[in-house]
C-alpha cells in the first residue's frame, strides 16, 4: 500500500496535540455545567429540508448516499449537519414534552461543510455550543446569560490571546434600515445587513459600491447605513452616537436598549484579556438572528476571523402552535485549537496520561510490577508498565520520551521507590499510598520555552549516571 495523502481540511492531530484539545473540550464542559447547563448530542445527519430552510448554506452540504443509490437525486435525503443550532432546534421540537423550560443545554460535537479549507477553517471540526431556549417567551437577561458563560468558559483557557467580544442586535440594525425607509417585505434589508457583515474582509468603499449596485439603495441610504455600521463603542455611548444620525423607529430604541443592557450587563468581565465592544457592523450571515448577535476575534489572529459567534432566534424552533425562543452561542473548538498549535507550538508536558512507568526487572516479574500498577490506578493514578525488561537507563528514556514524569523500581528486598526524573530524586514509596503532586497528575498545556527548567538537573543526565534504580 503506497502511502497515504492527507485530505485538506480534514485535521488529525498528534497525541500530545489532542491532549490539548480534549482539555480544552473539559474546561468548556466543566464551566458550562458550573453554570448548569445539561449536555446533550443530537446525530450528525438531518433531513436536506431541516438543514436548508434557514439560510443560505446549500452549497455548504455534504450528502448522503449509499454506495449503490438508485434514486433520482442521487442521495438518500440526508447531509451532515454544518452547525449545531439546526439540529438543536429539531430536538427541542421532538423532545419538547419530555423538557423543562427554559431549558438550558451545552453540546460539543463535530459538524460539516464543504467549504475551502484556510487557516482555522476546515471541513470537519468541532464545535462547542450553548443555549437557552424558553417555551413561547425568553426574557432578555439569558442574553446577558450566556454572554458571561461563554466569557468564563474562555477565560479558563489560559493559554489564549486576550479577545475581543463584539456584541449588536438585529433589531436596531432593523429599526434603522426600517427609519430609513429600507423595505423587509422585498428582503432588501436581509441583502444589506449581508452585505454590511462584509466589512470586516472588504473596505468601505467597496461595501458602498454593493449596497447601490446589489441593495439597490440610494447613496443617501447607502451612506447612513455605513455610518451606522462604523460605529464602535466598549461602553454604552454607543446610544448616543446612533441618536445622533437622527434615525426614528420602534424597533430601533428596543434594539439599542436591549444592546445597552448586555453591554453594561458584562461591564465587570472587562479585563487585561477581556474586551466586551458593541460594534454595529456585526449581523451574522444566517437569517434566523432576530435579536442579540456576537463575534468573538483573538488578538493577533484576526485573520482567523471569528471565533466564537451567536445570538438570539426568536422563531427557529416552532411546531405551528408553540414557539421556542432561543439565545445561544458557538466556539470552533477546531478553529481555535489546531491554528494555536501550527502558530505558537502550544502542546502538552507529555504525549501520553501516564504519570508513572513502572519499571520490569525481568519477564518474571512482569506481574508484581503489573500489581503496583493496579495499585495506583485503583488510586486514579494513570500509570503503565514498562513494555520489556530493558536496563533501567532505557527505561527512564523510554519515560523521558512521552513525558513521563516518575518511574517506579520495585526493589529486590521488596520495597518500593520512585524517582522523579526531571530532578533525579529518589525515595520510598507505598504503592498504596504514593500519590504525585497534584501538577504532576494530568499533562499540562504549555508552549516551548514559556516555563523555564529552573535548577533541575537534565533527564538526559540522569541516565547518562545512572543504570540502576
Amino acid at each position: 500500500m503506497s502511502k497515504p495523502t492527507p485530505l485538506s481540511g480534514f485535521p488529525e492531530l498528534l497525541p500530545a496535540q489532542r491532549v490539548v484539545e480534549q482539555q480544552v473540550i473539559d474546561t468548556l464542559r466543566h464551566t458550562f455545567e458550573l453554570h448548569g447547563f445539561a449536555g446533550i448530542e443530537t446525530r450528525a445527519v438531518e433531513p436536506l429540508d431541516q438543514l436548508l430552510r434557514k439560510g443560505d448554506t446549500s452549497k455548504e452540504v455534504y450528502l448522503l448516499r449509499r454506495l449503490h443509490e438508485e434514486s433520482a437525486e442521487g442521495h438518500a435525503g440526508l447531509g451532515l449537519h454544518f452547525d449545531l443550532t439546526v439540529p438543536f432546534a429539531r430536538y427541542v421540537l421532538e423532545n419538547a414534552g419530555k423538557l423543562d423550560f427554559p431549558f438550558r443545554r451545552w453540546q460539543i460535537q463535530r459538524a460539516w461543510r464543504g467549504e475551502r479549507p484556510q487557516e482555522g477553517r476546515f471541513r470537519e471540526f468541532t464545535q462547542a455550543d450553548i443555549d437557552i431556549v424558553g417555551r413561547d417567551a425568553l426574557a432578555f437577561h439569558h442574553d446577558i446569560e450566556v454572554t458571561r458563560v461563554m466569557v468564563d468558559a474562555l477565560t479558563r483557557l489560559d493559554f489564549l490571546p486576550a479577545f475581543r467580544l463584539q456584541v449588536n442586535n438585529r433589531k436596531l440594525i432593523q429599526g434603522f434600515y426600517a427609519g430609513l425607509g429600507i423595505s423587509a417585505d422585498d428582503g432588501s434589508t436581509d441583502e444589506v445587513m449581508r452585505l454590511v457583515d462584509k466589512l470586516d474582509k472588504l473596505p468601505v468603499d467597496k461595501v458602498r459600491d454593493l449596497l447601490l449596485q446589489d441593495a439597490g439603495l440610494s447613496v443617501e441610504n447607502a451612506d447612513r447605513v455605513l455610518e451606522l455600521a462604523t460605529i464602535r463603542s466598549d461602553d454604552d455611548g454607543f446610544v448616543a452616537a446612533v441618536r445622533a444620525l437622527g434615525v426614528e423607529h420602534e424597533l430601533l430604541d428596543e434594539g439599542l436598549e436591549e444592546l445597552a443592557a448586555l453591554v453594561r450587563g458584562c461591564a465587570d468581565l472587562v479585563s487585561d484579556r477581556v474586551r466586551v465592544t458593541a460594534d454595529l457592523s456585526i449581523a451574522r450571515g444566517l437569517d434566523y438572528y432576530t435579536g442579540t448577535v456576537f463575534e468573538t476575534r483573538l488578538d493577533g489572529y484576526e485573520s482567523m476571523g471569528s471565533i466564537c459567534s451567536g445570538g438570539r432566534y426568536d422563531a427557529l424552533a416552532s411546531d405551528g402552535r408553540t414557539t421556542y425562543p432561543g439565545v445561544g452561542i458557538s466556539l470552533g473548538v477546531s478553529r481555535v485549537v489546531v491554528p494555536l498549535l501550527a502558530r505558537t507550538g502550544l502542546t502538552a508536558s507529555r504525549s501520553v496520561p501516564s504519570a508513572v512507568l513502572v519499571a520490569v526487572v525481568d519477564e518474571d516479574s512482569r506481574a508484581t510490577s503489573s500489581a503496583v500498577a493496579a495499585d495506583l490506578r485503583h488510586r486514579d493514578v494513570p500509570c503503565e508498565v514498562a513494555p520489556d525488561p530493558a536496563k533501567f537507563g532505557k527505561q527512564i528514556r523510554y519515560a523521558e520520551r512521552r513525558g513521563i514524569p516518575f518511574v517506579w523500581f520495585v526493589q529486590p528486598d521488596g520495597t518500593h521507590q520512585v524517582k522523579d526524573i526531571r530532578s533525579g530524586e529518589q525515595v520510598d514509596a507505598d504503592p498504596a499510598t504514593w500519590a504525585p503532586p497534584a501538577a504532576d497528575l494530568r499533562p499540562s498545556i504549555s508552549t516551548p520555552g514559556v516555563e523555564a527548567r529552573s535548577a533541575r538537573t537534565s533527564t538526559t543526565d540522569i541516565i547518562n549516571s545512572e543504570e540502576t534504580p
